[in-house]
């Protein structure tokens, strides 16, 4: 061990959070704003490679391993918390920043993780993390949310744990390093980490829990959970096929909901799922230009769909609306939060001078430079539709549209400060893009600014934009919600259980009239001094009352615990 232990920024954050719930006032503020900045400080003094490394049991555990990559992601999961903290500090709820706080420093403690069992342990402490900042927003339906959103989460963490615990009995190794599909076990942890990244059909977690958080804290959950998953998926499985298809899965289910939802929030939690399709198909290509793509566009996405959040928190917290089809005219009133949420919409959707063009379109490239046609296609036209549903659809209804009346002001100014930062953030790596390509894991090779690849990329969105207005009456919503797969736990899984239910309870009554009928009768049968007659008293003429009085006891327990 090294004095890097003092200074592991998973720890900083992590102990900072236990120490916040302490503090109160100008000192709490700050400290909000410092710890982030203190853990990244201390990120950018690690060198490269190992400088903790632990014993345990037969094991050699490296719980802080630093290359280009894990640097790349700790550093955008740094800088998120700061921003997030700074949109959140007039936060009346005490549990939601030190959640928060936990929740990004275990995703840093993944980023971080050099072997398996480590990246297990901060895995699950993630999921901790990110459930408190569910409760934190102190609603019922946040409470029933985050009720299925942990159901999920140990589903899936007793996955990968399965996985783990398989390929170290195989290969008696725990580093963690590239591996392939070609074992149940390196298959469990494949699924293990498609499950953070919403990988549909175990997707539906996200848009049921995000969107119950608070005004802020949805802002925290969009960054980490699905964005270490893409950082597993790159450090684990780099150009496993599978990856390519299940991304452009993504991509168009996420699409496809988001333009049929109605909940602004909703809309942006759906857009995630499809912006995390776009890395792990980058992932599922391969190459270093894919995979160098899919790392920027997760680190750019953290920033722009943060600041999509932080607009429509914005707009929450001042009308306490959430639904589309209930705002409107909001320009008029709010022209800082229109605008930085209008910026977001442009960055989300590859917009030139964003920073969403300059990282999305090196996965297209990558497609392009590996002769993969048809997945070319597919993510061309998944960028049309990601202006629709993100780009018109979201700031459309929300700021612009039919006027509903309201006229809240511009939040207060710490939330303004977080959401200029991260529109700062967007434009300035949109216009100079060299600080965050010198960060990736290879050597870039690529200029984003070609006058074929701008023309096209406009081309596309002019055409969305005016496929958005021609459709507009049929996009307008109405005040509905929509379920996707959680229709068989929120819908079906609920009348299946009553209906099982029911007949449980009928047979269960039905078993205590009859273990009734049959005490009664041995009892009038004792009365009367003589041995019980029938079927019982033959076959077991010592004991037989104690034996059915257990076999019925036993039945009855076991309809009981069913029902």
């Amino acid at each position: 061990m090294t004095s890097a232990i003092l200074l592991h920024p998973a720890l900083i954050l992590i102990i900072g959070a236990l120490l916040l719930p302490l503090l109160r006032g100008a000192a709490r503020n700050v400290a909000v704003l410092a710890i982030p900045l203190l853990a990244l400080a201390a990120l950018w003094l690690l060198p490269e490679g190992r400088p903790w490394q632990v014993q345990w049991l037969d094991y050699s555990l490296a719980p802080l391993a630093v290359d280009k990559l894990s640097r790349l992601f700790a550093t955008i999961f740094a800088l998120m918390a700061f921003g997030g903290g700074l949109f959140a500090l007039r936060q009346e709820s005490r549990l939601e920043i030190p959640a928060a706080y936990l929740y990004a420093g275990s995703a840093i403690g993944v980023a971080l993780a050099g072997d398996l069992i480590t990246v297990f342990l901060f895995w699950e402490f993630m999921a901790v993390g990110s459930t408190l900042v569910l409760w934190s927003a102190g609603t019922p339906l946040a409470w029933a949310a985050s009720r299925r959103y942990v159901g999920v989460h140990l589903a899936g963490g007793v996955i990968l744990f399965a996985g783990i615990a398989g390929h170290i009995a195989q290969t008696g190794d725990v580093a963690f390093t590239a591996m392939q599909a070609d074992s149940i076990a390196h298959w469990l942890i494949l699924a293990g980490f498609l499950i953070n990244a919403g990988a549909p059909p175990f997707s539906a977690w996200l848009p049921d829990a995000y969107p119950e958080a608070s005004w802020s804290g949805t802002v925290f959950l969009s960054a980490f959970t699905t964005k270490t998953a893409v950082y597993v998926l790159l450090r684990g499985f780099p150009g496993a096929e599978i990856l390519i298809w299940i991304g452009i899965f993504m991509i168009f289910y996420g699409i496809v909901y988001a333009l049929l939802e109605n909940d602004m929030r909703r809309i942006l939690a759906y857009s995630i799922v499809n912006q995390v399709g776009f890395m792990v198909t980058g992932i599922g290509i391969g190459t270093e230009m894919a995979l160098n793509g899919a790392a920027a566009h997760a680190f750019t996405h953290i920033i722009y769909k943060a600041l999509l959040l932080m607009s429509a928190g914005a707009v929450l917290a001042a009308t306490g609306r959430r639904k589309c089809s209930e705002l409107g005219g909001l320009f008029h009133s709010m022209p800082l939060t229109t605008i930085c949420g209008t910026i977001g919409a442009l960055a989300i959707s590859s917009f030139p001078l964003t920073s969403g063009f300059i990282s999305k379109s090196m996965v297209t490239q990558a497609a392009i430079d590996g002769h993969l046609q048809m997945v070319w296609l597919f993510l061309a036209a998944a960028s049309a539709g990601v202006f629709l549903h993100a780009g018109i659809k979201f700031p459309w209804f929300v700021f612009f549209q039919k006027d509903s009346g309201l006229r809240p002001a511009d939040p207060p100014a710490s939330m303004r400060w977080g959401m200029i930062l991260f529109a700062f953030l967007c434009i300035g790596l949109g216009v100079w893009p060299d600080p965050l390509y010198a960060m990736l894991p290879y050597a870039v090779n690529y200029v984003p600014y070609t006058a074929a690849h701008v023309i096209t990329q406009l081309q596309l969105l002019l055409f969305s934009g005016l496929a958005f207005f021609v459709m507009l009456d049929y996009l307008k919503r109405t005040p509905t919600i929509t379920l996707d797969f959680d229709w068989l736990y929120r819908v079906a899984g609920p009348a299946l259980a009553r209906r099982l239910g029911g007949r449980l309870s009928q047979a269960r009554a039905g078993l205590d009239g009859l273990a009734r009928e049959g005490a009664n009768r041995m009892t009038a049968q004792i009365h009367q001094h003589r041995r019980p007659d029938g079927l019982l008293s033959r076959s077991w003429p010592t004991g037989g009352m104690a034996l059915w009085v257990m076999v019925l006891l036993l039945a009855n327990l076991v309809f009981y615990y069913l029902g």
